[in-house]
């Protein structure tokens, strides 16, 4: 019926039979009895539009003739419920035989109830020829024709793209407006549909968009490396359909159709000014079609959802997917990459510095990998300018000095003497940055090494007593072995020169 309805529209907007044959794949002697059949009933478009299916059928359809006898009255009038059962999974047209045999043992035979059965659903449901298992496939599509939004200020229009999605066995749907077919937006709408669901079926089939498959093929497609992530996230798989082969999605193409009547049409005449208020009036006329009785069944979408597929379909994920941007660069020589857009810098383990890394980014996190192996994971910060630095990434010499910190020095030092520890104390104090005496005092700590800690703890507290701070005091004092000498022979001895001392001869 809904192709009538759309025959009818494009025949109404006066598009020529060549056209309407060319956009619908309807026989020219069919198209013309319908627009005969459309003449003759003396009705409007708007008019036909307000009919019921059933209305419609009897309107435009040959009433078919009953079955010849009671059998298969009885046999015709438990098809509905045999279709259903078929939707199961591991239930057969062969095991549904044999129950109705069981039943009536004086029915028609095996190939008569197949034969009987195929003429029933060819009439009742002529795209439905495929039998889909419930939970198995999400078939999903963007509608050719687009709504529009209107500015409030301005009264400039947008048009935006409407995306569709269809359950197999059930055939519920979900349809949503997005501002593109760009791939945040798509993904965002196949998010939006699986949670429409409360679910998520076993494939996922798209069409040959970009945002799906980035190279399309007969035999092995290329998957958008962002979109096969959501699918990982969802534990789902993506099979696209083959180009060229609308059978392959021959649901969503129907449902595309069914929209236009039942949604384009329902809010054609409203003025929408967000897809906010547009998307709310869609899912208003979304509900009403998935809880509207299916033509020649006994059930609505939603009832067969509930009943048949809900329970088939694998868990949600406790978290949404994050949507990931990627970009390419090189590792710097300080062993970090730049995420320009933040202008922000990530380390990564300095074996890659210099390599060419993939950089993913998502609202909260910054992963980095190498020939498909992660290397590093950071929280994304957007400070300008700024560091962010995993300790481990660095080499040993460079993590070692990274751990520099005044408290380490002073800790250092009192494991030698509280006399180092106030000498080490008065080298941090006299620099203006703790920074520019990490050096000095490593340079003191290290004579530990080579004198002992007693040697450099009486040299500590010689140079504590000349009131001088710096690393060739404390040299010169152990190079000229004035720690040795005691108290009393110290007040006799020459303090050593020091470079910043002019000396007597300066002011001759």
């Amino acid at each position: 019926m809904s192709n009538i309805r759309h025959i009818l529209r494009l025949h109404t907007q006066n598009q020529t039979k060549s056209e309407i044959i060319v956009q619908t794949g309807i026989l020219r002697k069919t198209l013309k009895k319908i627009i005969e059949d459309f003449k003759a009933s003396k009705l409007s478009f708007a008019e036909i539009n307000e009919l019921s299916d059933k209305d419609l059928e009897e309107l435009f359809v040959k009433p078919e003739e009953n079955p010849a006898n009671e059998k298969l009255k009885t046999l015709y009038s438990l098809f509905p419920n045999i279709d259903k059962e078929l939707k199961r999974n591991g239930v057969t047209i062969k095991l549904l035989f044999q129950e109705y045999k069981n039943k009536y043992p004086d029915g028609v035979g095996k190939s008569q109830f197949s034969w009987h059965f195929s003429q029933w659903k060819s009439r009742v449901s002529p795209i439905m020829r495929k039998e889909h298992k419930a939970g198995d496939k999400l078939y999903i599509d963007f509608a050719g024709e687009k709504l529009t939004l209107i500015d409030k200020q301005t009264s400039d229009k947008t048009q935006v793209e409407v995306f569709v999605a269809i359950l197999g066995s059930s055939q519920l749907t979900y349809v949503q407006a997005v501002m593109s077919q760009q791939k945040e937006d798509f993904i965002s709408a196949c998010e939006d549909a699986l949670h429409y669901y409360g679910g998520v079926p076993a494939a996922i089939v798209p069409d040959n968009l970009k945002s799906a498959v980035s190279k399309s093929s007969k035999y092995e497609p290329t998957i958008n490396e962002t979109f096969a992530d959501f699918a990982e996230h969802y534990n789902t798989t993506i099979l696209p359909a083959r180009a060229y082969k609308p059978k392959d999605k021959a649901l969503v193409e129907i449902a595309i159709k069914i929209i236009y009547t039942r949604i384009y049409a329902k809010i054609r005449d409203v003025r929408f000014h967000s897809l906010e208020e547009l998307n709310k009036a869609i899912l208003i006329c979304l509900e009403n079609h998935n809880n509207t009785i299916v033509t020649g069944r006994k059930y609505t979408r939603k009832q067969q959802f509930e009943e048949i597929e809900k329970a088939t379909l694998l868990p949600l994920p406790t978290l949404r997917y994050e949507f990931k941007k990627q970009l390419f660069v090189t590792v710097m020589t300080n062993g970090h990459v730049s995420l320009n857009v933040d202008k922000h810098f990530y380390s990564v383990p300095y074996q890659f510095i210099g390599k060419k890394v993939k950089v993913m980014f998502s609202r909260y996190n910054v992963e980095i990998f190498f020939n498909y192996d992660r290397i590093a994971l950071h929280k994304r910060l957007r400070i300008h300018y700024d560091y962010t630095t995993d300790k481990e990434h660095l080499s040993p010499n460079l993590r070692f000095v990274s751990e520099w910190t005044p408290e380490r020095f002073i800790t250092w030092a009192d494991e030698i003497h509280k006399d180092v520890k106030l000498y080490i104390s008065q080298i941090l104090n006299q620099k203006q940055h703790p920074e520019q005496a990490y050096k000095l005092c490593m340079g003191v700590l290290n004579f530990a090494k080579r004198v002992g800690n007693e040697r450099l703890t009486k040299a500590c507290q010689r140079a504590l007593g000349y009131g001088i701070y710096n690393y060739k005091t404390i040299q010169k004092i152990l190079e000229k072995g004035l720690d040795k000498h005691d108290d009393d022979e110290n007040e006799q001895l020459k303090m050593p020169e020091h470079n910043n001392i002019r000396g007597k001869d300066y002011y001759k």
